[in-house]
């Protein structure tokens, strides 16, 4: 079995290559996004490390656009261009980090192939989706360069109707739908969809977030949908209320290794490093998730 970890970064080398290094393993790849506003020469470094790679196709990535979801996409296109076959893609920020060592996830990958796990509000009654409708019914200019954008998508809403979603009649996502562990079958479907279909690559050009609730729609508006757990083993707290999860510290610590998850997200080394060397110091204990 072999894994390719994508890895959206825009800032800290320094943290990069500890979660890098922490993820080595013979069967792993890696794949590293480097925003395109941010000059890549600070991470050249990295490139000394074993099966890893820099997208080359890379994205100026715009907190709540849609070229998240764009660079997302375009470091995924790359990696299904290669001959390797891979069992999983794993979407990863350089803020995540593992909870087990490299060995212990590939035992559980291995022991979960054909499964696709992302995580998604299953009611449209949530607070989350009640709140997200907006960012498909109306326009958003987030990623466009221009000028007193905000006063134009404000003008245009204000005249034009809601937009309706133009593909399909039920839409997953929520809060922590961006990072996902799929198989390579289900990638190259995402990959398809938002790279050849025109009508929906045209509409979430101007939609906010769509990295939350697009590629869950997709997958469980397809075949993959019986494969699929609504469980993205990943760790977020998004407990303050605040647009970003909270930044995991120390005293996280004990909510973090009881989650049972195999990732945990988001940690910042210039706020609580102590925290990730907790973490390695932790036991084996994969059996637990």
């Amino acid at each position: 079995m072999r894994v390719a970890h994508i890895i959206m970064v825009h800032k800290s080398p320094e943290q990069l290559l500890r979660l890098v290094k922490k993820l080595d393993h013979a069967q792993f790849d890696f794949y590293i996004h480097v925003d395109k506003k941010v000059d890549i020469l600070a991470f050249e470094h990295i490139l000394t490390l074993p099966n890893l790679k820099f997208i080359k196709n890379r994205v100026n990535c715009n907190w709540g656009g849609n070229s998240l979801l764009t660079g997302i996409v375009s470091a995924l296109t790359e990696v299904l261009s290669f001959e390797v076959r891979y069992d999983f893609i794993n979407l990863l920020s350089a803020q995540d980090y593992p909870l087990y060592p490299a060995e212990s996830i590939y035992t559980y990958l291995e022991a979960n192939k054909g499964t696709n796990f992302i995580s998604f509000d299953a009611s449209r009654q949530t607070d989350w989706w009640k709140a997200a409708v907006s960012r498909y019914e109306k326009y958003h200019f987030t990623d466009l360069n221009i000028k007193s954008k905000y006063f134009f998508q404000k003008v245009v809403n204000t005249v034009m109707p809601k937009r309706k979603f133009p593909i399909y009649a039920e839409l997953y996502g929520g809060s922590k739908s961006t990072w996902w562990t799929i198989t390579y079958d289900c990638a190259k479907l995402i990959s398809d969809q938002l790279s050849n279909n025109r009508k929906l690559i045209k509409f979430i050009r101007y939609s906010w977030g769509t990295d939350e609730f697009i590629v869950a729609t997709i997958i469980m508006n397809s075949k993959f949908r019986d494969s699929t757990v609504n469980n993205n083993l990943r760790y977020i707290d998004w407990s303050e209320g605040n647009p970003n999860p909270k930044l995991l510290g120390m005293e996280d610590l004990e909510k973090i290794t009881a989650s049972k998850m195999l990732f945990a997200r988001k940690f910042d080394i210039s706020y609580d490093k102590e925290v990730l060397t907790s973490i390695d110091n932790r036991p084996d204990s994969i059996n637990q998730v």
